[in-house]
């Protein structure tokens, strides 16, 4: 087991002695619907969860390091399914030329910024040069401090398309898609429509062959992967139902029927919806995004609100994600927490918003026997806050305790983190 050192938002990995916690004081959230545990005590043994129950009837062990958070609230830790950590928008601070160093050390400080608020678990959706992966190895090891990463590695495309690794025709999408596997992608992601962020094409088209969507598809699930599609179209999120996508990011044009199918499906959906909203208007200022940007932002907005609001009516099964760094600042609070108040102006309770932010993304990515809940046996990925975010969502606005894997990253209530 490792301890870590706060300096700013850094959090550096120190070798430590395995030990037993205990955490007192606090009330316990189930983002399942259960009542709270008020007055809880939770047993934290190396990385797991060993008992958590009423402080009345929960014994704490002699040797147990104690945390006391009286009054706190604790909730699993967030989960963020749409992140790029090396993110490069156009705007006046691009980078231009980056290398594959400087990226994987953006990367990094990124993924140790997500983790100090409260966001344990990642899925990357697109990554460039195979830092992704040598992230994830590196925090996986515990040479450094970060979250869980899911990655899809690089986002593959039909030529001109929204992503980086550019191929055309079944043969090379299958050749594509064994690749990122190969690389240790836990999922692979496509783009079967235009973005935002492109200079080029309608961000509704529809660029990719059936045979190729279909192959691509195949070859990832013949692979025991999961595929999912950056859509703003329509008609390829219908093309790609059919070959059986798992599923989709944006949906800036989801119509109900597209929603429809993805309900009988259960095929996924991950909003973003942070990105096309006021809020954003704080990081479109801040990268010095030029005027074309902002108007294929504006171009979108409103009907991507709509289709968040038609999702949550019709059912559709929806993991949170941002598609702007988890920390980002994003209407006072960061963009997760501001994603998940979204969700809630769009018809969610707050209760299936924190299940969005929790328990929700863990079973899409098929981890929910581990993360996403608190209970015996569960990695302790642990968030307090001042509220019950349970029946007020902006609670998650007041994080000051973050452990991962039984790990303290962040303890607002300590001068330093680090077992004694």
């Amino acid at each position: 087991m490792r301890a870590f050192l706060l300096a700013g938002a850094a959090l550096i990995a120190c070798p430590a002695a395995a030990e037993t916690i205990a955490i007192t004081g606090a009330h316990v959230v189930d983002p399942e619907g259960k009542a709270p545990i008020r007055d809880a005590v939770v047993i934290v043994e190396d990385e797991r969860i060993k008992a958590i129950g009423p402080a009345a009837t929960t014994p704490v062990p002699a040797d147990a390091r104690v945390i006391a958070l009286p009054g706190k609230w604790l909730a699993p830790g967030l989960m963020n399914m749409h992140v790029h950590l090396a993110l490069n928008l156009p705007g006046a601070s691009r980078i231009h030329g980056e290398t594959p160093d400087s990226m994987a050390l953006r990367t990094l400080d990124n993924a140790q910024k997500a983790l100090h608020a409260g966001v344990t678990t990642i899925r990357l959706t697109g990554s460039d040069a195979g830092v992704d992966f040598t992230v994830k190895r590196a925090i996986d090891s515990g040479m450094f401090a970060g979250p869980r990463i899911h990655t899809a590695g690089a986002s593959i495309v039909a030529t001109g398309g929204h992503g980086k690794l550019e191929v055309d025709g079944p043969a090379a999408f299958a050749k594509a898609v064994r690749s990122q596997v190969k690389a240790g992608a836990t999922w692979i992601k496509i783009g079967i429509s235009g973005g935002i962020s492109d200079t080029h094409g309608d961000i509704g088209a529809s660029p990719f062959t059936d045979e190729e969507l279909t192959t691509a598809i195949e070859v990832a699930h013949r692979n025991g992967v999961k595929v999912t599609g950056h859509t703003g179209s329509p008609v390829a999120s219908l093309a790609a139902i059919e070959a059986g996508i798992d599923c989709f990011e944006h949906g800036y044009f989801l119509t109900a029927p597209v929603l429809q199918k993805m309900r009988e499906k259960n095929v996924w959906y991950v909003p973003t919806i942070v990105v096309t909203q006021p809020g954003a208007r704080e990081f479109y200022r801040k990268i010095g995004s030029p005027d074309w940007y902002l108007a294929r932002v504006d171009s979108v907005g409103k009907q991507h609100i709509q289709s968040l609001r038609d999702a949550i009516r019709i059912g559709v099964p929806i993991a949170l994600g941002t598609d702007q760094y988890p920390h980002e600042p994003n209407g006072g609070t960061t963009a997760t927490v501001a994603e998940a108040e979204i969700y809630v102006e769009a018809g969610m309770t707050h209760a299936q918003a924190l299940r969005a932010a929790t328990i929700e993304p863990a079973r899409m990515l098929g981890v929910d026997h581990e993360v996403g809940a608190l209970k015996p046996g569960y990695l302790a990925d642990i968030v307090a806050m001042d509220a019950d975010p349970s029946r007020d969502i902006r609670a998650l606005r007041t994080i000051g305790f973050v452990m991962k894997g039984g790990r303290v990253a962040r303890d607002d209530t300590a001068l330093v983190p680090v077992a004694q």
